[in-house]
């Protein structure tokens, strides 16, 4: 067991790094297997570092709702930047750095941050300050800032703590 450990210490990532290999391949020739199982036993134990352990959820309830929550921002936030593109030569955005003091720092929820920051249009996470006090977020228009940054922890930062702290 030690040995087929040792070989596959995260095998659900291993299946999953596989299965996607095959599906970005689109082929299921020899030498794609062949390729996708070496990046099934390599990929695993050289990220080893990177993984963080078991992530504990304290509210499922509150998680489900943060997901619906996030769900609706991409939509609302992707039809106000289309918007914001198509009458660009009108209202010009007024882009910006905004600085967002955190009080969230289990690493999960700060993942999880970062992920929605990504995934939702108009706004990059662009640096997480060292002892994690900070957050440095590029916004496609903020006319308020105090006003995002009351709206962001509202919306994001204090579900994420709910769920994981």
């Amino acid at each position: 067991m030690t040995m087929l450990r040792r070989l596959l210490p995260a095998p659900w990532l291993s299946l999953a790094l596989f299965v996607l290999w095959l599906l970005l391949a689109r082929s299921a020739a020899p030498g794609q297997v062949v390729l996708g199982i070496a990046l099934a036993l390599v990929v695993p134990p050289l990220t080893a570092g990177l993984r963080i352990g078991h992530a504990r959820i304290r509210r499922p309830d509150r998680a489900l709702r943060f997901a619906a929550r996030v769900a609706f921002d991409v939509v609302a936030s992707n039809l106000a930047v289309g918007r914001d593109v198509l009458l660009f030569r009108r209202r010009r955005p007024t882009a910006a750095f905004v600085v967002i003091p955190l009080e969230l720092h289990d690493p999960v929820g700060l993942a999880m941050l970062a992920l929605v920051t990504t995934i939702v249009p108009g706004t990059v996470w662009s640096e997480l300050a060292i002892d994690r006090s900070t957050l440095l977020l590029h916004v496609w228009d903020v006319d308020d800032e105090a006003g995002y940054v009351a709206r962001f922890k509202d919306r994001y930062e204090r579900p994420l703590r709910e769920i994981f702290e």
